[in-house]
């Protein structure tokens, strides 16, 4: 059965009301068969089910962080154990908010990361525009597509409408004075230029766990990141600008070294959304609520209420 079948198999059961029993009658098959093609239909994406929490302790905790660090708004997801369910019910908040909020024109700057990929993959709208996604950083062959901003953008543009454009560079290099040379190469620079004008801005945050995606990929060692550490780094934003739990950048000699926007470049988006479901990195996300930078926090209830309460006890302690 085409994609195109099972999205009308859908609509007749979940938007319809049609039941299994009558779904067999009309398509002539077993209920067996049909409730297979409906567990496809999930699988594939083609159906999306969202649980949101509680809307009055959501308010809650979403006025408590508007209030406490000056964001224009928070997407709070429901908790879960598992954390690849976890990064989906966050990821399909993330893409209805997306959903809403897009219209022709719009310019969207897309980071990379397990989250950021996430979104693109639970991107469902029936609104095509004409959008521009645009790399706002290099690539890396390490790390499979969820690394990638080009793959995410290229997905969010085939799910919502219009196009997507590359950033022609690496993400990381070696030399920081390699990387000057590159973002005065006229094609990076104009990718670049382009991103700095974006409306929004899809960003994750990173912590500093020797487990962490950028120790995978290879980008820093270990060491590098334990001396990071000590240097009171806390969390990257989007793979770079390593920050401590203040906000302020940290002195660390893994800065400097990735193409992409900075975190001055961040903060002259008008809607910095940041997505980020693991509990690791609560850390992260204060430090760059701290600094500025987010407009939008999209995380957990749980990350959400840490997040308040380590800002608490910072403040009590000072």
């Amino acid at each position: 059965m085409s994609d195109d079948d099972l999205a009308r198999l859908a609509t007749l059961y979940y938007i319809d009301g049609l039941t299994q029993e009558e779904l067999s009658k009309q398509f002539d098959i077993s209920r067996a068969t049909i409730g297979r093609m409906l567990r496809k239909a999930l699988q594939e994406g083609i159906v999306e089910i969202r649980v949101r929490p509680n809307n009055s302790f959501s308010s809650d905790i979403e006025n408590a962080l508007i209030q406490r660090f000056g964001i224009k708004r928070a997407l709070i997801s429901v908790d879960h154990k598992d954390v690849d369910k976890q990064r989906e019910l966050l990821a399909g908040l993330v893409a209805g908010y997306l959903d809403r909020v897009l219209s022709d024109g719009s310019i969207v700057a897309v980071g990379m990361g397990r989250n950021v990929s996430a979104v693109s993959e639970h991107a469902m709208s029936a609104t095509q525009r004409e959008c521009t996604f645009v790399s706002a950083i290099g690539g890396s062959y390490r790390g499979g597509q969820t690394m990638n901003a080009d793959h995410i953008a290229r997905r969010l543009a085939a799910r919502f409408g219009g196009e997507s454009e590359s950033l022609y560079a690496p993400a990381l290099v070696g030399d920081p004075s390699l990387r000057l040379q590159l973002i005065e190469n006229d094609t990076v620079r104009h990718t670049l230029d382009k991103a700095r004008r974006a409306d929004i801005a899809l960003i994750g945050v990173g912590d500093m766990s020797e487990e962490s995606n950028i120790v995978r990929m290879g980008w820093f060692t270990p060491h590098e990141i334990g001396q990071a550490k000590m240097d009171g780094a806390v969390g990257d934003v989007m793979g770079y600008d390593f920050i401590d739990i203040h906000g302020t950048p940290s002195a660390s000699l893994m800065q400097g070294r990735v193409i992409g926007l900075t975190l001055p470049d961040l903060k002259r988006i008008p809607n910095v959304i940041a997505v980020a479901s693991e509990p690791t990195k609560v850390s992260g996300m204060l430090g760059a609520l701290n600094a500025g930078v987010i407009d939008t926090l999209a995380t957990t209830t749980s990350n959400a209420m840490s997040v308040l309460n380590f800002a608490k006890a910072m403040q009590s302690g000072a």
